[in-house]
């Protein structure tokens, strides 16, 4: 006999059918139906967030260190529209997740009701797809296709809109699970055009100069392992995009480090100079091309995206490859088995070229020991305080940001050896991120180290969620470096307006984080000088606060600048590499 279940109830199962484990929301009127089907189950649990984009940003760090979409419910109005930046976050960045807003009933929809908002309308822009629920009968297959299409091709946030009245605990329907969705007008790609595939090996056998250059989209389609076989059989140089960090390891002597704004002068020299980019999951956006028009000027450029409209639309590409990046990659290393094989080997092939970049690498590399710097007046530094982080977690945490400088220094500081270990808002750049992102990530891995390096102006924009946290008992470590600033926003106002400070201070309104933080019940801890600094880093990340959430103050040298950064409207190679002193 079919099993019969109220629109609230079957929306509920339907989301353990495809097997969620967490939904992050807050409850409100026209989603009470709902969260009382919740209440009514036991498989998936709840998170009671203090702020709806914190829970779309719980959702959306979830996802990005699992690979499976997260799942946000919220109320109608206020509630639907609280969740539009973290919906717009995850949509910049291809990050899989299912938002479930509360409506009210059909009947009332443009009337302009209590709390009543036009959430597919507004939500438009910055999803993947939408949905609105007409009658409870159509929920399971409405949530099949929603996470079929949230995770498929190129992944990202799909919006469920449910009216009251289709979860009224009164009216049952039968209910059935869908086993698999077929959509006729959406077909995402998978494998290369192999004609195309064998042009662009010829075009990598050719290459003296040659750049493999990968984003998000080798990291968020699990082609880490196809990257890493493909550059080790070549044997080129490999640079990775902020959000491409972790799917080639960063310890690795082929790893470039990091290209574009505030990349390594090895990595954006190579580039410049490059006869062959190979680009991997990237969308040659404005923080690493700088001017497309001086962007690679030698360069053939091949292109490998699951979503054609990624491909040709900055940059002009040479030989286009529509495709998943696993699948892609997978069939490069099938072809490059029997195409390479008559191929000078990788060293004399590309051996001068490497010599030029280890002369990049000599002359401006990034140094990875600070601890003999110092700020001004013996002040503490950021690339202190990220390297002592590495050090302590040997490399093996999850790490989320915000964005600012803080963002800049773990990227360039914290080596990521493994895909999806780096959690943070490269498209939108999302102050308030790290935060609930981190929360997110404690979830789906409850005994692993997660690290949330912020900054106090982004840290305040979602400290509530210390509460959530208290109420989960959520170890998370938080390392805030506090130059008592806008730091970034302060950098850019020292360096192109004569350190006109507009705004960007606010040294005399901030609080005792340390205090604060205790009265949540955690373990605030202030540090101004690398002594005290490598005094307590074993006890955060040791036995003693292994259980804790750690909130580490960090003062830090107020006018440390990222370095390096581009020239605004240069070339990848026109750079600052360190700050002039002011005479």
């Amino acid at each position: 006999m079919t099993e019969r279940l109220s629109g609230g109830d079957m929306l509920i199962r339907a989301l353990h059918d495809e097997g969620v484990e967490y939904i992050f929301g807050y409850p409100g009127g026209a989603a009470l139906h709902i969260y009382d089907a919740i209440f009514r189950q036991q498989e998936i649990e709840h998170v009671l967030v203090r702020h709806e984009q914190a829970a779309t940003h719980m959702a959306d760090g979830y996802a990005r260190a699992t690979g499976r979409p997260g799942v946000v419910l919220v109320t109608s109005g206020p509630g639907a529209t609280n969740a539009i930046t973290g919906i717009a976050t995850a949509y910049m960045d291809s990050i899989p997740i299912v938002v479930i807003s509360g409506q009210v009933p059909n009947a009332q929809i443009g009337t302009d009701a209590f709390q009543e908002t036009d959430m597919v309308g507004i939500s438009r822009p910055v999803v993947k797809h939408s949905f609105l629920v007409r009658t409870a009968s159509e929920i399971p297959d409405v949530v099949k296709k929603a996470f079929y299409i949230a995770a498929s091709g190129r992944p990202g946030p799909v919006v469920i809109d449910v009216p009251k009245d289709t979860t009224d605990p009164n009216e049952t329907y039968a209910y059935e699970y869908p086993a698999e969705v077929s959509l006729r007008s959406y077909k995402p790609a998978s494998g290369g055009h192999t004609g195309q595939i064998r042009t662009a090996i010829r075009a990598l056998r050719e290459a003296q100069r040659p750049v493999i250059y990968t984003g998000g989209g080798v990291v968020q389609g699990d082609a880490s392992e196809e990257l890493v076989a493909v550059a080790k059989k070549l044997g080129f140089p490999v640079t990775n995009t902020l959000m491409g960090l972790g799917a080639f390891p960063g310890d690795d002597p082929q790893f470039l480090g990091m290209l574009g704004m505030h990349g390594t002068y090895e990595a954006n020299c190579a580039m410049h100079h490059a006869d062959l980019i190979f680009a991997i999951g990237a969308r040659f956006d404005d923080r690493v091309t700088n001017n497309p028009a001086k962007f690679c000027p030698q360069a053939r450029i091949i292109h490998i995206d699951v979503d054609p409209a990624s491909i040709a639309k900055i940059i002009d590409v040479d030989i286009p490859i529509v495709g998943h990046c696993k699948a892609v990659l997978g069939e490069f290393l099938t072809a490059l088995e029997t195409e390479i094989t008559d191929t000078p080997s990788k060293e004399d092939h590309v051996g001068a070229w490497w010599q030029r970049i280890q002369q990049w690498r000599d002359e401006h590399g990034l140094d990875h020991d600070q601890s003999e710097r110092r700020g001004a007046g013996g002040s503490l530094l950021p690339q202190q305080v990220v390297q002592a982080v590495y050090r302590a977690t040997e490399g093996d945490a999850y790490v989320t940001s915000d964005v600012g400088q803080h963002q800049m220094f773990a990227a360039q500081y914290y080596r990521f050896t493994e895909p999806r270990r780096w959690i943070n808002s490269g498209g939108l750049g999302t102050m308030g991120f790290g935060l609930p992102a981190a929360m997110g990530v404690q979830f789906a891995f409850p005994n692993k180290t997660v690290v949330c390096i912020t900054g106090e102006g982004s840290f305040m924009m979602n400290m509530q969620e210390l509460s959530t946290c208290m109420q989960y008992s959520l170890p998370i470590k938080i390392i805030n470096l506090n130059n008592q600033a806008l730091g970034m926003v302060k950098q850019w106002q020292d360096m192109q307006y004569a350190g006109r400070h507009s705004h960007s201070t606010y040294r005399d309104a901030l609080p005792d984080f340390s205090q604060m933080v205790s009265s949540f019940g955690h373990v605030g801890i202030k540090v101004t000088t690398l002594d005290e600094l490598n005094g307590v880093i074993p006890d955060i990340f040791g036995d003693r606060y292994r259980n804790d959430l750690v909130f580490l103050d960090a003062h830090i040298d107020p006018d440390e600048h990222v370095y390096p950064m581009s020239i605004k409207g240069g070339a990848l190679n026109d750079m600052v590499l360190e700050k002039e002193e002011s005479s």
